[in-house]
């Protein structure tokens, strides 16, 4: 087969959007697009997670960033409205049970902050209005009827005995003795009853008889234990009365009180408010009426209402984006206030609302790496979704509350979350978590590709147009659209297909927009500039290598053939733009028992899947040669000046010719590179930045002067995924520059050296003079030269090793053949 059978074509190097198949002007002639396109599972599955209201249907929004995963969610939301009958508001209150625990009432929709307001008044009833009923009539003559009623019984008590005292010329006399008051019996001189000792006195004095004091020693006795058993008996009559007192301005204050709120409580006919009002007024009936004025609390504080949650929309469902998903943020909080000391304190007035709280009846949509990074937040959000139950302070997050200890009452929640997230995350929390694939049973996945076709072009300009129309930019002609398809077409890189990730395409028509800011409309040519433009802002690492490359820093040949030197190809990342340059790959083997050594796996540069690559070589060398004896040689392969890593598996290819190079003295040709993976039997495998490659040898043969005879050797299988640069199709259209697309390594071989490679025949041999008969023979005679000198194989045995002893340990990496 001859180097032209395999070379692509120059129309197959470049899809070109033909503007015949849209048919319009510019977009300002066309229906923009609302929302996302082209994404048609996607957007039925998240549908259904939206509408069913079955328990773990949350909804996980697996894509690529830029492919509108966001935007169709709000559209799908703003176009569904959905609405609910059981939305309801949260309020917080006093726990007279538990102050540090307070209590949740529950309401219908859009009654809490009424609710808020009857308390208020409750409140400022029960602080004034209470005690001035409680003093009005009729009340007060009740309670004077008492008090008339308990004098008229302590007189039936004590008036006879006072009676008889009299009448022996004694009297009943109270003396205040500090707090108390005390009942004492004493003698009567002049009608004036005076005290024992003054008694004493006037005896001695002659102005008192001594029998006075002889009657009043004897009778005192008598009287005195009289009186302690009617003392007692009005005692009793005393606090039988202040009880009654009591019971009675209790029973008043509870009627007034039960009156006061009876109103409230039909508006709020709930059991939850009434078990509330009903321990208010306990509690100002039983604890605070006999309280002294100036010791009594704050009533508008005490039996106050704190609303974490009201709606003011009565009947659609919640949405609810949180962009910083933190614990607090999450589940809510409990604000301290600073009281006496600098102490922090707080009660059921510090409580707020979370995002899962203010989602109830609706929508949560988080970004779920957001909410991955918070510590806490994913626990906490998949034990909510699990239980139903909110604990706005989970008692394991004490370092929220620092000293604050209030605990609110869980709330019973239903919403629905949608995680925003791509492919990794996910297959990492579905093998994580196993919570996971209960609670997110909606998978909504948005493809990052769609059809190359008319109807994807088509897309492609409603999409713009819509831009165009929200952002008032100028409209697009079709030849800009056509242009913004064909870039579209260059990031996926695949055979009939468009990229779907259209905030890039946005990002560039915006570009194309502004540098069309005088024009009528955007042109092909804005479009193509604004590319530009775009790729020169990241191309300082591609610059700097490019001029290594220039001044031979970096060592690569563009002419000439080298034995066991090959150029491969590798690729740089700088943000979402890929470029591509040559990688100087070179091999050297003799006589040994070593095998095929992996300078980079030896440096423990190489990623895992480079070292798979190479370990295939292995693999297809012995399905290639097939010899009846072990291979017997030390081979060694390197990236050159390759300073960082390398991963990838799409040098395997160029690293077996280079190989076979080395083995035989075939020289490779410098004028050619070489991309793509192998398998063991010798296929060539599809690989990635097949574009940027072939770009990246391109330009340094350009620099170095095309000689007509340069190339690329890429898969088949990569061959429908060309978008080269305009001019790189030019140079090819005029025999420039070459791209052959092969399927096997022995078409490899022979492109690569142009020497045949030979085809096993019925001999099961190589036909002679091929490069694999000669890579047959060398090997047979390394093994010669092993049987002929034991000693020597014997030190390589204690001196080398085979590159599977060494361990690898992924480096940091900046060279990817992939």
């Amino acid at each position: 087969m001859s180097a032209k059978d395999n070379e692509v074509t120059p129309e197959l190097l470049r899809w070109r959007c033909i503007e015949d198949c849209l048919e319009f002007e510019t977009t300002s002639e066309i229906d923009p697009a609302h929302g996302v396109v082209g994404q048609p599972t996607a957007y039925e599955a998240l549908k259904f997670g939206i509408q069913c209201l079955a328990p773990g249907q949350n909804v996980y929004v697996r894509g690529a960033r830029g492919t509108g995963r966001i935007t169709m969610v709000r559209q799908i939301l703003k176009e569904l409205q959905p609405q609910s009958e059981s939305k309801r508001d949260f309020c917080y209150v006093h726990n007279f049970s538990r102050a540090d625990h307070p209590r949740l009432i529950t309401l219908p929709s859009g009654t809490a902050h009424d609710f808020r307001r009857q308390m208020q008044l409750v409140a400022e009833y029960f602080e004034e209005g209470l005690t001035k009923s409680l003093e009005s009539e009729p009340h007060h003559s009740q309670r004077q009827a008492i008090q008339e009623r308990v004098q008229a019984k302590i007189k039936q008590s004590t008036e006879p005995l006072e009676q008889e005292i009299e009448a022996n010329g004694m009297a009943l006399v109270s003396v205040q003795q500090g707090p108390a008051s005390q009942t004492l019996i004493m003698p009567v001189v002049d009608g004036n009853p005076v005290p024992p000792d003054q008694l004493r006195a006037l005896i001695a004095e002659e102005k008192a008889s001594p029998e006075q004091w002889v009657a009043y020693e004897e009778a005192l006795p008598k009287y005195q234990k009289r009186l302690q058993e009617i003392g007692r008996k009005v005692n009793d009559i005393l606090r039988a009365a202040a009880l009654e007192v009591h019971e009675f301005n209790e029973s008043i204050a509870r009627s007034l009180a039960t009156e006061f709120t009876s109103t409230l409580l039909k508006k709020f006919p709930g059991e939850v408010v009434k078990q509330y009002i009903d321990q208010v007024i306990d509690d100002v009936v039983e604890n605070r009426l006999q309280l002294d004025p100036e010791k009594r609390p704050n009533f508008k504080a005490l039996y106050g209402v704190n609303v974490v949650l009201s709606h003011s929309d009565l009947s659609s469902r919640p949405v609810v984006e949180e962009n910083t998903p933190s614990l607090i943020n999450l589940l809510g909080t409990v604000e301290p206030e600073w009281g006496a000391g600098g102490m922090a304190v707080s009660d059921y007035r510090g409580i707020r609302a979370g995002a899962l709280l203010q989602a109830d009846q609706g929508y949560l949509i988080l970004d779920v790496n957001e909410v991955l990074l918070e510590p806490g937040s994913w626990r906490a959000l998949m034990r909510t979704l699990r239980t139903g139950r909110l604990e706005i302070v989970p008692p394991e997050a004490g370092w929220m509350r620092q000293t604050v200890v209030t605990q609110p009452e869980p709330v019973e929640i239903q919403v629905r979350v949608i995680l925003i997230g791509d492919m990794k995350t996910y297959y990492q929390l579905d093998h994580g978590d196993p919570d996971f694939r209960e609670l997110f049973k909606v998978l909504a996945d948005f493809d990052s590709e769609l059809p190359r076709d008319s109807n994807g072009v088509r897309q492609y300009a409603s999409v713009v147009a819509g831009l165009a129309a929200a952002e008032q930019l100028p409209p697009f002609h079709r030849s800009a659209v056509g242009a913004l398809a064909e870039h579209g077409a260059r990031i996926v890189a695949r055979r009939n297909r468009l990229s779907a990730r259209f905030g890039r395409i946005a990002d560039i028509a915006r570009e194309a927009a502004f540098l069309a800011a005088s024009e009528e409309y955007v042109t092909d040519e804005h479009v193509k500039l604004a590319i530009k433009r775009t790729k020169e802002r990241a191309s300082l690492p591609s610059r700097k290598f490019r001029e290594m490359v220039e001044n031979q820093t970096i060592m690569v040949q563009t002419k000439g053939e080298v034995v066991g030197q090959i150029n491969g190809l590798a690729v740089m990342h700088s943000g979402p733009l890929t470029y591509g340059f040559p990688a100087r790959i070179t091999a050297t083997i003799g006589p040994g028992s070593a095998g095929l050594i992996n300078i980079e796996g030896r440096a423990q540069m190489s990623g895992a899947i480079h070292t798979k690559g190479f370990h295939i070589l292995g693999g297809l060398l012995r399905h290639l040669l097939r010899t009846e004896h072990p291979m017997t040689f030390s081979a060694s392969l390197a990236f050159e000046q390759s300073y960082g890593g390398i991963d990838g598996d799409s040098a395997s290819g160029a690293e077996i010719v280079c190989l076979l190079s080395a083995l035989t003295n075939v020289p490779v040709k410098q004028s050619m590179a070489m991309t793509g993976a192998i398998d063991q039997h010798g296929h060539l495998e599809a690989i990635g930045g097949v574009n940027e490659k072939i770009e990246g040898f391109y330009d340094a043969c350009d620099y170095f002067g095309l000689t007509g005879d340069q190339g690329v050797v890429i898969p088949k299988s990569n061959a429908g995924d060309l978008m080269l640069r305009e001019e790189i199709v030019a140079a090819c259209a005029a025999g420039k520059f070459h791209v052959y697309a092969v399927d096997n390594i022995y078409d490899a071989i022979e492109l690569m050296t142009g020497t045949e490679a030979g085809r096993v025949g019925d001999t099961g041999a190589y036909p002679a003079g091929t490069l694999l008969s000669k890579a047959h023979d060398e090997v047979e005679n390394f093994w010669r030269l092993t049987l002929a000198s034991p000693l020597r194989i014997s030190q390589v045995e204690r001196n080398g090793q085979s590159d599977d002893d060494q361990p690898m340990a992924p480096p940091e990496r900046n060279l990817d053949p992939d």
